[in-house]
């Protein structure tokens, strides 16, 4: 069997929560041995982190997302970093620029952000960007960002045009890949997962949204993160199994908090 990880989801929704252990077995049943559930409101963290605490294959990550960065305009790189102590919090985020729904001002996600950015850098965690509709600001930040002290970071969810993947990646940055990859009409992310290096991708749900096909309009949960693994597997012309290898060991080399199980095979990334 395939070991994998599901490197971001929200265990904490409703759509999950309310049947954790269920969705928790299938996972392990599927092969996926270690999830991330993310954080994506500082002031209701003690959840997220609740449900780290309970599950021992479960990490999470303490942040606040860009539709909620107004709320949370108080939060400050030292409340973030002072969180991270706990050895469950192997990240931070998910942080960045939603211009899609623009539930908080452009101006409030973009402070949210740098202060993200600077809790990574003096962590030394990852940070875990969401970008839609906003690449060009989201690609300048970064770059801006990295130029006043380097940071680990992830552009989850890929979901943006080539340029952004490759400006990230110019700076270090790894890409996770969603059952979007699955979709009909996501050529243009099926080209960019192809041309993405082998040592700088990782799979994820985003669950409990965005399932991929065949289980497309279904709540997803960690279970189906096989699916985007196959997927990408067939887009890199290589066994599944190999690449659950190299997504693990890429997953373990960025999220560096975390110790592989003994159940993850320590191949080298391609």
């Amino acid at each position: 069997m395939m070991h994998l990880v599901d490197s971001h989801c929200h265990l904490d929704f409703e759509e999950l929560a309310s049947d954790l252990g269920a969705v928790i077995g299938r996972a392990h049943a599927a092969g996926v041995a270690l999830m991330v559930t993310i954080s994506t409101r500082v002031r209701k963290f003690t959840t997220v982190l609740a449900i780290a605490e309970h599950f021992p294959d479960v990490y999470c990550s303490v942040g606040t997302h860009p539709h909620n960065a107004a709320e949370e305009l108080d939060v400050t790189a030292d409340e973030l970093v002072s969180l991270t102590a706990h050895p469950k919090v192997i990240a931070i985020g998910e942080s960045g620029l939603d211009y899609h729904y623009q539930h908080s001002p452009r101006e409030a996600q973009a402070r949210s952000f740098r202060v993200h950015i600077e809790a990574a850098r003096r962590s030394g965690l990852p940070l875990i960007i969401h970008s839609r509709d906003a690449e060009e600001d989201t690609a300048t930040i970064i770059e801006e960002e990295m130029a006043r002290g380097e940071f680990k970071a992830v552009l989850h969810c890929y979901s943006s045009k080539p340029d952004l993947a490759a400006r990230g990646l110019a700076k270090g940055v790894y890409i996770s890949f969603s059952g979007i990859l699955t979709f009909k009409n996501a050529a243009e992310i099926r080209g960019v997962a192809e041309s993405a290096p082998l040592g700088r991708i990782l799979v994820e749900t985003d669950a409990p949204y965005i399932a991929p096909v065949p289980h497309r309009g279904k709540i997803n949960e960690p279970a189906f993160v096989v699916h985007t693994l196959r997927k990408l597997a067939e887009i890199k012309a290589m066994p599944a199994e190999r690449l659950a290898e190299i997504t693990s060991e890429n997953f373990f080399r960025l999220f560096d908090k975390v110790r592989a199980p003994a159940s993850f095979r320590n191949a080298p990334a391609a």
